[in-house]
């Protein structure tokens, strides 16, 4: 199996601008034939979706064609698959929708590991109906979640327990499947933030025992919004907040509005870019995307040996990735250096890592770095030896750039 990073890099117009990029976790730059479908979608008739017209078919083929690609990325039902604004929104509707069936005395568990949108969300509904918080820490010290932390939070009264499938901020990827295991034996729903996860990894959401499943496009090159996959069993029994007009049909129901069609041609065509990762690949769609993602995986691996290699002779830095099986995804503070320096002087060099805390706060706080985080280095498809080489002598050079008095 060969990976072609130089075939890869060709189909990405935004990297003739020159720039190494390492901020694929906060969203990936954009192949030729996701722009490409997001464009032919606005050129031709376009209407809401229907049976009549040309605008009204082709609506209702875009939407069709997008809930199948995502399907096929995950594994999932298509009868299931939720479109949402983002992530963030889809979760808010969710964790709402959910409250409905809580009674005061009733337990959610959420993760300190979490980007915030898998805590906040769940907290406030739970505060809405009298429901009991309780949280599942990690270790800073090897920066592992692992599905005994889950249990411990475990008891008769838990409704529903939130957890990633991988850090955004650390990389961290705890024990899905075993933490669903628990959780559906203490009679629980499992939600799983899956957004860092599905840009590294072959998703599969029955393996993973994942009720509910949420992923943004844009992490790995589609347009701008956010998926849910469930079962469309489970989301029969939901009933949310929607207009009295509006369809009750699953998954409809649970989507706001005119759904943005340009943006699910983009998600379709981004799934179907990842299915060439591995062009040797033949098969189904998700058989073509699980070689591409094997290939992926690999790539991705061997860029990260190198980056941790040369990390480790930089002696000022203190590497905050240690989970045994994490993704491409490295965070890093610098003793006696502010990290937003050390950003600065890296996107004056053309080499695009950012600092902060990513919205994972409790997880930064946990790990002792405050809400100011830490410098994020993340690995995307597109990201070659040249980059990593760019990285380290960046990085190198503003280690021996002397600090700013004051």
């Amino acid at each position: 199996m060969t990976y072609d990073i130089t075939a890869v890099r060709a189909q990405f117009p935004a990297l003739k601008a020159g720039s190494a990029h390492f901020d694929g976790p906060g969203g990936t730059q954009t192949p030729l034939p996701v722009i490409e479908a997001v464009s032919d979608a606005l050129a031709n008739p376009l209407s809401n979706r229907g049976r009549r017209t040309a605008g009204e078919r082709n609506a209702e083929a875009l939407v069709r064609a997008a809930r199948q690609a995502m399907a096929d990325l995950l594994g999932a039902d298509p009868a299931g698959t939720v479109f949402g604004r983002s992530a963030t929104a889809l979760i808010y509707d969710f964790s709402r929708t959910l409250a409905k069936t809580w009674s005061p005395g009733d337990e959610v568990v959420v993760s300190r590991l979490d980007h915030d949108a898998n805590i906040r969300p769940w907290i406030q509904a739970a505060e809405a109906v009298g429901a009991t918080v309780r949280w599942a820490d990690f270790d800073p010290a090897t920066g592992e979640l692992t599905p005994d932390d889950i249990s411990a939070q475990l008891g008769d009264r838990t409704r529903l327990v939130a957890v990633t499938a991988a850090s955004n901020l650390i990389g961290t990827r705890p024990d899905i499947p075993e933490i669903s295991r628990r959780v559906h034996a203490a009679g629980a729903l499992l939600h799983v933030d899956g957004v860092h996860y599905a840009a590294h990894s072959h998703v599969d959401v029955p393996r993973l025992g994942a009720d509910f499943f949420v992923c943004s496009p844009y992490k790995f090159f589609g347009p701008h919004l956010g998926v849910l996959a469930a079962s469309p069993a489970l989301l029969e029994t939901l009933t949310p907040d929607k207009l009295l007009p509006s369809t009750n049909a699953v998954p409809e129901r649970f989507e706001f509005g005119t759904l943005p069609y340009e943006f699910l041609a983009g998600t379709r065509a981004a799934v179907d870019f990842l299915a060439t990762l591995d062009p040797g690949a033949d098969g189904s769609r998700r058989e073509r995307l699980a070689s591409s993602f094997t290939a992926l995986e690999e790539h991705e691996a061997t860029l990260r040996g190198r980056i941790d290699e040369g990390l480790a002779a930089l002696d000022p830095i203190t590497i905050h990735s240690r989970a045994a099986d994490r993704t491409p995804t490295v965070l890093l503070t610098i003793d006696g250096r502010d990290t937003t320096d050390a950003h600065r002087h890296l996107a004056g060099r053309g080499v695009d890592a950012p600092a902060g805390s990513f919205y994972a706060v409790e997880a930064s706080r946990r790990l002792g770095l405050g809400d100011s985080g830490g410098l994020r280095i993340g690995l995307a498809p597109y990201t070659s030896g040249e980059d990593v080489d760019r990285l380290l002598e960046a990085l190198s050079d503003f280690l021996h750039t002397p600090a700013p008095r004051g």
